[in-house]
């Protein structure tokens, strides 16, 4: 296992500490919370630089650094939902539209295309990492309530906006797939019926 693939699965393993640190009432815990999130956030610039760095991009990592990212901040916005900091309906509208864009994703795969990491979702992940960061310190720091809530709010326009802009190249790459498979079956049909005609001919 490189090391790109093993920074990855060091995100997934830092999910439940998250979560228990959030969860956990004690003196500085959200301070302890925010760092190990930041570090497991760290770790998702990192795996991707390291892996096209070195040239290690391998399938195991592809499939895991999405499912790593949702898990980490699926977890975050649920644990935040249980301390009443963040409302049932904004996350329900974030962790929705991961599984809907995995969704896409998954079909893509097996119609044999994929569907690439949008600069629309790569800014939906920053606002989401501080989105989450400025919200847990809300507590120590009263003032950081205003930013948190026009943070949140940023996440749930992109996040909106990037499962937009995913449905739109989805549909576009698997219209041009049936049209041009469309095409070659009728081509094959056309060759087919001009080798009989050929034969017919050829027969009389």
């Amino acid at each position: 296992m490189n090391l790109p693939t093993s920074l990855t699965l060091l995100r997934i393993f830092f999910v439940p500490l998250v979560v228990v640190l959030l969860l956990t009432s004690g003196h500085n815990m959200d301070l302890w919370a925010v760092v190990v999130f930041l570090l497991a956030a760290t770790t998702d610039l990192l795996d991707g630089y390291l892996a096209r760095k070195r040239g290690q991009v391998t399938s195991l990592g592809i499939l895991l650094d999405p499912i790593a990212d949702k898990l980490l901040t699926s977890a975050a916005f649920i644990s935040l939902v249980y301390l009443h900091l963040v409302s049932a309906w904004m996350a329900v509208i974030i962790i929705g539209r991961e599984f809907a864009v995995s969704g896409l994703r998954a079909i893509a795969s097996a119609e044999g295309f994929s569907l690439e990491v949008s600069e629309l979702g790569k800014t939906k992940m920053v606002f989401q990492v501080v989105a989450i960061t400025v919200i847990v310190l809300e507590r120590r720091l009263p003032l950081l309530r205003l930013p948190g809530s026009v943070l949140l709010w940023m996440v749930v326009i992109f996040a909106l906006a990037s499962a937009g802009q995913y449905f739109i190249c989805f549909w576009k790459r698997l219209d041009n797939r049936i049209k041009r498979r469309v095409l070659i079956h009728r081509a094959v049909l056309r060759t087919d019926e001009k080798e009989r005609e050929e034969k017919d001919v050829a027969a009389h």
